[in-house]
């Protein structure tokens, strides 16, 4: 009998541990299928935000769409947009992008789908780079960036083949522009005053079509000797600057009609420039030119009048009477020279 009883005992034991075993697995099982049942239910839930919030962002951009001239314009003013949302993409059909002064800190990558873009003025935003993409842009006129913090100009942007007007004004720690920009046979206007240049750029000199040039506000310490190469210029801003001279050759520049040069180093005015026909308008006010010239006093007949004569008083008028002032004092010392050799010759000839 005492074998029956061990027997039906261990048998209990073994059912018992069975079962726990059974029940445990069960739970964990359960347990696992909660877990995979909340991930998946987090997901699909992150999921459904991203998809809401990207819907809400592009309703948003929708009505910063306006149509000016025929184009379709997309327009933020003053309003917080650090990030472009990629749903923006699916807005590609609009040509002109006017963004200021929302903090913009990138431009997209997904800007090579604007394959319309005509216009791109992110100015006085905190962009810090131009992406490779931009070269993509093949029918974009005019890249307005100035106002921004960007101290690099990607090759690529030569890709721009239609560009007429680049604008990259006060980013600061801009010194240097790529040379295969040299290849934009249609851009007429760039502006790169306030930035931290300490020469000309060489591919501005290769530019065809170039009219106008603002490099003011930068570190120039000289201008390159075939200045002249930019054919077509005839607007150059070169105030502001650190310009003790300047280059002979300045005088070959024929289309040449507005030159400021105020606020540099500059000690001469180089005679040549006396034969250009075409300049307007130049400014020589606050170089610390060797020749003390000042121009006849006109009497004024109105304020606007007198003020108008201010503005002359280092124009073209005084750089002409500047010119002939120098070489009237260049004759009078070669005069001197000539005189006093001669007296020399004649003591000498004396003492003989």
């Amino acid at each position: 009998m005492m074998v029956g009883v061990v027997v039906a005992c261990s048998s209990v034991s073994s059912i018992k541990a069975l079962w726990e075993t059974r029940i445990r697995r069960r739970r964990e099982e359960h347990e696992e299928e909660h877990k995979r049942r909340t991930t998946r239910g987090g997901a699909t839930g992150r999921l459904g935000v991203g998809l809401w919030e990207d819907r809400a962002a592009l309703a948003r951009l929708k009505q910063k769409l306006e149509t000016e001239d025929g184009r379709l314009v997309l327009r933020i003013e003053q309003e917080e947009w650090k990030v472009l949302p990629g749903c923006l993409i699916q807005l590609s059909q609009v040509q002109e992008w006017q963004i200021h002064r929302t903090g913009l800190l990138k431009i997209p990558h997904f800007i090579s789908s604007f394959q319309n873009l005509l216009v791109l003025d992110l100015s006085r935003n905190g962009v810090a780079e131009i992406p490779k993409q931009i070269g993509k842009l093949t029918r974009l006129r005019e890249l307005l960036l100035s106002y921004n913090r960007i101290p690099f100009v990607p090759a690529e942007l030569s890709g721009c083949e239609s560009l007429e007007r680049l604008e990259l004004a006060m980013n600061r720690d801009l010194n240097e522009l790529p040379d295969q920009l040299g290849t934009l046979s249609r851009l007429q206007h760039v502006d790169l005053s306030m930035n931290d240049f300490s020469c000309l750029p060489a591919c501005l000199l290769a530019l065809p079509a170039l009219e106008w040039l603002d490099m003011g506000g930068n570190c120039l310490h000289h201008l390159p000797e075939d200045i002249h190469r930019m054919e077509v210029l005839h607007t150059l801003w070169l105030q502001r600057n650190e310009l003790e001279k300047l280059p002979e050759n300045i005088a070959r520049m024929r289309s040449l009609d507005t030159l400021v040069l105020s606020s540099n180093r500059l000690r001469d005015i180089p005679p040549l420039m006396e034969g250009m026909s075409s300049l307007r308008f130049v400014n020589f006010r606050d170089n610390p030119l060797t020749l003390d010239v000042t121009l006849p006093s006109r009497k004024a007949v109105a304020e606007e009048e007198e003020e108008e004569d201010d503005r002359e008083m280092f124009g073209k008028e005084f750089m002409l009477m500047y010119i002939q002032e120098a070489r009237k004092r260049a004759y009078a010392v070669l005069n001197v020279h000539c005189v006093n050799q001669s007296d020399g010759e004649s003591n000498d000839e004396s003492s003989a």
